[in-house]
């Protein structure tokens, strides 16, 4: 967020600090620079530019789904193009990525995944209204997006850095001792922080490598405050770590002040007369105290509490060697969970998370504590879990093999603190999630054993660890017969439809057929997909799976890495349209040959990895039931007309159809949803037990996800499933046959930024 209202402010009031700059010619000026001075380093001759990856997400995926769960090999490229235009330009690029939420500023965290959750619902209407995605105003990014794009850009061939602290004091801290040319980002707490310029990454022109940089100086001697200033005035006027409504009173005082001495309304936006005035009130108490020894002035009417949030917030500002109060060393680690692991773990633990390697384990081991933020989760869709429940006991056998010992001593074994969003969650306080132990035909085996050692014994223990997490252990016989990716994918769709009970064979079917056919697909086939419509429980399943591949990264890693992880990253096992695009063939009831794109590797291997996980299955008592889900008939999209037409034996009621005509999910008819609107939850017990959970569930509607605004392409006056004609649905023939409505089509939205 940074701080409250100053970029805008500079924008407005300021534009004098907005200069705008050419990147090649900004990096030849350091590079001359550099080699001027004698004390340069070999690392600083190169014009480096930090970036703050988190900042760039926005900028970097442009491709134009952003709702059917990603289009990963889209995103690849982009990011591909757009490292190799800084190299052209002799840019070296160092990515940061947030490790960690710095529980000073978890409220703030919270308050934004409220407001991320009530966008992401009113993209759900729009979805299960029209059928088609959203404009851009509904933008929202793809699930897990931050995390495979640490992996992506080091594949690369990218340095990429994952912060164990808050990420600008990070960047910033790297920028300074470095010497880099800029900071690429989107937070204008970078302008307060005494390191490398400021530079903008939403005013970056890619063509001309050109883009507007946030001059600090120029903003103090506009506001006549010195740096070291600033980081007083970014706390009184609102920050991550002190909230706005803490310092009111003071902006308060401050504006009476202002006025009083300028009675004329400043030309600008009322933000800018508060930056103005708390600017002047800065300064002039400043300037009257007789000797400074704290970081603020103690004249400043503050309670004792106020007193030292605001301290807190000012040294949050300061380097390492701006001032002798520091933050303490931040390597030391909670003595709760050392005694856990060995000094040897616990180092691996933080260089696998600094070099963006490894996913939770450093969280878990080092701090006891791991998040999720927003998912694109329907949460008035009562049929599909949450992805934080459905994930929850591999996350607990994730915990137990990282924390448990050998000797299965559970006494004193802390509780991990899970902070996940998902609907019916009101994040006032963590889940407390305890660790259960892996179960495995032989003793548990020791993270020692399964990170240091090596041989052929060690590297199957790793791999049945691994599948063992996700009770996928049956599966084990295909490794090596079959490609890495695929097993991945065949054992995060075996553990779904494990969990989730909802979960159909023709779910199935679209999840692995897509995960088949990708290998075969380019770029530009992918591109070339076609949708007539989009079913919001496709775009719910979409998500669910991209949560799962993170998990299966977490697993990897704790199990000491038994797949590459290149083998677990989307693009290699997923694509939101192709899924999509299978998901409404399977439900359309077409024909395995079809499904798998009449290609007999294809089909073949889709057979080998639905019978094992069919198998897998009925080991477990856990029968697949064949549940075609249809269009809408709500629907108010030309696509969703058409695609009716075309499936005359499709029965009406869309996502609901079976649901409505009293369909029941695990041998039970759901009479109430699994959780009750606008109510806290209530005991966590009720989450243990799925099957209670599934006998106390309600049906709701179809699950869904947010769309861009994206216009499919027609021929001769109709849609096409990946331009094969629809097969007649597997599903029962009705009578009831209303026609769609016809809505205007929607167009397709600018892509984020020049």
């Amino acid at each position: 967020m940074g701080v409250k209202g100053l970029q805008s402010f500079m924008e407005r009031c300021c534009p004098e600090a907005c200069v705008t700059v050419n990147l090649r010619e900004m990096a030849r000026q350091h590079a001359a620079k550099s080699q001027q001075s004698s004390t340069t380093t070999a690392n600083t001759t190169t014009p480096t530019l930090v970036v703050d990856g988190m900042a760039c997400l926005r900028h970097w995926y442009s491709c134009k789904d952003w709702v059917c769960g990603g289009q990963w090999k889209g995103y690849m490229d982009v990011l591909k193009r757009w490292v190799e235009a800084f190299n052209a330009a002799g840019i070296r690029l160092v990515f940061f990525f947030d490790g960690v939420v710095e529980e000073q500023k978890r409220q703030e965290w919270v308050k934004r995944r409220h407001r991320v959750n009530g966008e992401i619902s009113k993209m759900f209407r729009y979805i299960k209204q029209h059928g088609v995605q959203p404009g851009r105003e509904l933008f929202c990014l793809p699930s897990g997006l931050a995390t495979f794009t640490r992996f992506a850009l080091s594949s690369l061939g990218q340095e990429v850095y994952c912060s164990v602290r808050e990420a600008d004091y990070e960047i910033t801290n790297y920028a300074r001792q470095h010497g880099s040319m800029g900071i690429l980002g989107q937070d204008s707490d970078f302008i307060i922080y005494d390191s490398a310029p400021y530079l903008s990454v939403t005013k970056l022109w890619m063509k001309g490598l050109t883009t507007v940089m946030y001059d600090r100086q120029r903003l103090c001697k506009t506001l006549g405050l010195l740096v070291t200033q600033l980081p007083l005035l970014a706390c009184l006027l609102g920050n991550d770590v002190v909230s706005e409504e803490r310092m009111r009173h003071i902006r308060n005082t401050a504006m009476e002040t202002y006025r009083k001495s300028n009675p004329t309304p400043h030309p600008g936006a009322p933000q800018g007369q508060v930056v103005l005035a708390v600017s002047q009130l800065v300064s002039s108490m400043w300037s009257r105290e007789e000797e400074q020894t704290g970081l603020f002035p103690q004249s400043l009417n503050l309670s004792v509490p106020d007193r030292e949030l605001l301290m807190r917030g000012v040294c949050s500002y300061l380097l390492p060697g701006q001032s002798a109060l520091g933050l303490g060393d931040i390597s030391v680690l909670p003595s709760a969970f050392e005694k856990h692991v060995s000094p040897e773990i616990l180092k691996a633990c933080r260089e696998k998370h600094v070099a963006a390697e490894g996913f939770m384990v450093y969280s878990v081991v080092c701090e006891g504590v791991t998040e999720c933020s927003n998912t694109l989760e329907d949460e008035e869709d009562a049929e599909l879990l949450p992805q934080a429940l459905v994930y929850k006991p591999c996350r607990q056998r994730i915990y137990g093999l990282l924390l448990l010992r050998q000797d299965g001593n559970i006494v004193d074994i802390p509780a991990i603190k899970e902070w996940f969003v998902y609907p019916g969650n009101p994040l006032k306080e963590p889940d407390m999630v305890q660790p259960v132990p892996v179960r495995l035909p032989c003793v548990q085996p020791t993270l020692d054993l399964l990170w240091f050692s090596t041989g052929p014994e060690v590297s199957a223990l790793r791999l049945k660890t691994f599948l063992s997490i996700f009770d996928c252990l049956d599966i084990s016989e295909l490794y090596g017969a079959t490609e890495d990716s695929l097993l991945a994918a065949l054992c995060l769709v075996t553990y779904i439809a494990l969990q989730v009970q909802t979960l159909s064979q023709e779910d199935v079917d679209a999840y692995l057929s897509q995960a088949v056919c990708l290998r075969l697909k380019s770029l530009q086939e992918l591109q070339r997909i076609e949708l007539p419509f989009l079913s919001s429980r496709a775009v719910q399943l979409g998500s669910l799976y991209i949560r799962g591949l993170s998990h299966l990264l977490g697993a990897n890693c704790a199990s000491g890495c038994p797949l590459p992880s290149a083998a677990l990253m989307p693009w290699h096992s997923f694509d939101g349209r192709l899924f999509h695009s299978k998901y409404l063939l399977a439900h359309s009831g077409a024909e395995n040959t079809e499904l798998l794109d009449s290609d007999p590797s294809c089909l073949s291997a889709f057979l080998q990895l639905r019978e094992k996980l069919i198998e897998t299955c009925r080991k477990r008592g856990r029968v697949l039931q064949s549940r075609p889900n249809t269009p809408k008939q709500s629907l108010t999209t030309t696509t969703g007309a058409i695609y009716r037409d075309r499936h005359a034996g499709c029965p009406p009621g869309g996502d609901e159809g079976w649901r409505e005509r009293g369909g029941t999910t695990g041998g039970h008819r759901h009479e109430r949803g699994w959780r009750e609107r606008g109510e806290e939850r209530r005991d966590r017990s009720q989450y243990e037990n799925r099957e209670r959970l599934w006998e106390t569930g309600g049906h709701r509607g179809g699950g869904g996800q947010y769309f861009h605004s994206f216009q499919p392409n027609y021929h001769d006056g109709g849609a096409q499933i990946m331009n094969r004609p629809p097969k007649q649905s597997r599903g029962r023939s009705y009578n009831n046959r209303g026609r769609y409505q016809l809505a205007p089509r929607w167009q397709q939205p600018p892509a984020p930024g020049p």
